[in-house]
């Protein structure tokens, strides 16, 4: 690509989420896409070879990738894909390239729009249910399709104009996306579906297809989306489609995806069961609206990862 873009995008974290999103943005014409990750080996595979997409596709795209967000030009769009506990910092670090930006959290759980929105001026809640893994450095399987909704966090907003060209980019790219005034639906759902069936997947070591058609842990799962689901109505938010639906979604397109906190159990990395379970449950205390199953998971999660240390 040579003289200016007419796009230019940050990917803040490019683990599987942001890799999947990097490499798609990456082909559309007049996009630059920049990313940063502290993976040195990761980083430098990209440079050198590209980043690699196999699974559901199968292309190669050229993303320019750092180890450090002071690298970064100024940047039209951000896009934050770490894991929640690495928001604050990852955005910190990248805080200039992202001062004129327009930037949406992909992650996953609550509370992560908050956080960036203390740091740059214009956020957008976003919501995605993409699934993928990192297999190699610079490559990134592609292992379930799902739409992207974006829309303005209501505290520091972007202007639907922004928001809307973003998701045509990522349209374009081969990522359909949806411009809303009003994401929080679809951000609860993706909650909901994730705080349903990711714990369970961590403390079992499932992967999605066995976990949701063992009939005793999809009793769980259900018992799971029924008590966030009497949270989510007593907020007043209106969900995209039944949780339900995503689970058995879940297991037609991605019965051997193994979900992301079940990925860090293996690896003994903190998980983001705060943003998960911790964040219906902070949710259902501000609603007055009991939720036991969800304490109990952050207590197992929370049990199983303090073990690794002792």
């Amino acid at each position: 690509m040579t003289g200016t873009p007419a796009v230019r995008v940050a990917v803040i974290g490019c683990g599987a989420i942001g890799s999947l999103y990097a490499a798609h943005l990456a082909r559309v014409p007049g996009v630059e896409v920049w990313a940063v990750d502290p993976w040195a080996e990761h980083v430098d595979a990209i440079g050198s070879r590209g980043l690699r997409v196999t699974g559901l596709a199968d292309f190669t795209a050229e993303v320019r990738a750092s180890t450090d967000g002071r690298d970064l030009p100024s940047c039209d769009f951000g896009l934050v894909a770490t894991k929640a506990l690495h928001t604050r910092a990852a955005v910190a670090g990248a805080r200039t390239a992202l001062a004129g930006a327009a930037v949406v959290s992909v992650q996953n759980g609550l509370g992560n729009e908050e956080v960036i929105a203390e740091l740059v001026p214009r956020v957008i809640r976003g919501s995605i249910i993409t699934a993928g893994a990192i297999v190699a450095p610079g490559v990134v399987r592609y292992d379930a399709p799902g739409d992207s909704w974006f829309g303005p966090f209501e505290p520091r907003p972007t202007p639907m104009g922004e928001i809307e060209r973003l998701a045509g980019l990522l349209c374009a790219g081969g990522l359909r996306t949806h411009a809303l005034a009003d994401a929080r639906g679809p951000q609860w759902t993706k909650v909901i579906f994730n705080s349903a069936t990711s714990p369970l997947a961590a403390l079992t070591g499932l992967p999605m297809g066995p976990l949701c058609t063992d009939r005793a842990l999809r009793t769980q799962v259900d018992a799971l989306v029924t008590e966030a689901l009497a949270v989510c109505e007593r907020a007043g938010i209106t969900l995209v489609r039944p949780p339900s639906e995503a689970v058995d979604e879940a297991i037609a397109e991605a019965y051997d995806h193994k979900p992301s906190m079940l990925q860090d159990v293996l690896a003994r990395r903190p998980t983001e069961i705060d943003v998960l379970n911790g964040g219906v449950a902070a949710e259902g205390r501000r609603a007055g609206v009991p939720t036991p199953r969800h304490d109990c998971m952050v207590a197992l999660v929370k049990g199983l990862e303090r073990s690794w240390s002792s």
